[in-house]
């Protein structure tokens, strides 16, 4: 038997750390995870209490009414270039903001119904965008695509819609709910007495009456009325809406006609949506 010497410490197996070694790795672990905790709770302050930088920073309601004026700023430009419908909200949930907290996105867009080439039409609706917006048309995926910054961290886009129609949105990208979005509203008593004239010829509406509204660059507020009734198949969609100017689409599943107030409608199987809508000013 080996004799062991006063004082000698055995070796430490290799792969295992000394008591010292154990002592850092301890105090590496605790300091790894109070950092942490403070950067995830130095986030959740200043995202409550900082200066907004960046759009996360920046509550839906604080963004929404930038979405709301952008929405109204692109039924100006589409101006006798098609004939446009505001649309309802998309307003999602869920999304991350950091690993804390949660947030949602607003969405909100016009339809616009045109009857020429969908990348001359985001043309000259970039054209007339306010010049800030930094409006552009350029090609993704072998399509015309519009896009332009609203301010605020809003972006605009423009894209095909199908055939004969383009969408324009506005959105806001993940933020804080803050207090919430509320849309905007409006008295839209003459869009509604279209409307109802119109889905009359079809028995009348089958469903509520939708009124949605915008602010315009200028004053005044966009609206749109929307409904819809059944229709069969072989009624003509344009004889729901006599006089007025020349239709801009007129077809068996689609009619759009300008004016003040513009009409569009849409066949869809045995049902007729129908938007009636008067535009912010050019």
């Amino acid at each position: 038997m080996t004799a062991v010497e006063t004082g000698y410490a055995p070796p430490t197996p290799p792969g295992r750390p000394g008591p010292g070694g154990r002592r850092r790795l301890r105090w590496l672990t605790v300091a790894t995870v109070a950092w942490a905790v403070l950067l995830a709770g130095l986030t959740w302050w200043s995202v409550r209490t900082d200066a907004p930088t960046v759009k996360e920073q920046r509550s839906l309601d604080q963004a929404g009414p930038v979405v709301d004026r952008a929405i109204g700023a692109l039924t100006a430009a589409v101006g006798t270039a098609g004939v446009p419908a505001l649309l309802p909200d998309r307003l999602e949930r869920g999304c991350r903001i950091t690993p804390m907290d949660d947030g949602a996105t607003l969405e909100r867009g016009v339809e616009v119904a045109i009857g020429g080439d969908v990348r001359e039409v985001l043309r000259g609706i970039a054209d007339r965008l306010p010049s800030g917006w930094r409006a552009g048309v350029s090609t993704l995926d072998g399509e015309p695509l519009l896009r332009a910054d609203a301010g605020e961290f809003v972006t605009v886009e423009g894209r095909s819609g199908g055939p004969g129609r383009v969408l324009l949105t506005a959105a806001t990208g993940c933020r804080p709910l803050g207090s919430g979005y509320r849309a905007p509203s409006a008295d839209a008593a003459a869009e509604s007495a279209v409307l109802a004239s119109a889905l009359g010829r079809w028995g009348g509406a089958t469903g509520p009456v939708q009124v949605l509204a915008a602010p315009c660059p200028g004053g005044g507020t966009a609206r749109t009325a929307r409904s819809e009734a059944a229709a069969p198949a072989d009624q003509p969609l344009a004889a729901a809406f006599a006089g007025g100017a020349a239709p801009v689409v007129d077809s068996a599943d689609a009619y759009a006609r300008p004016g003040d107030p513009a009409v569009l409608a849409q066949r869809g199987g045995e049902r007729v949506r129908v938007a009636v809508t008067t535009a912010c000013p050019a």
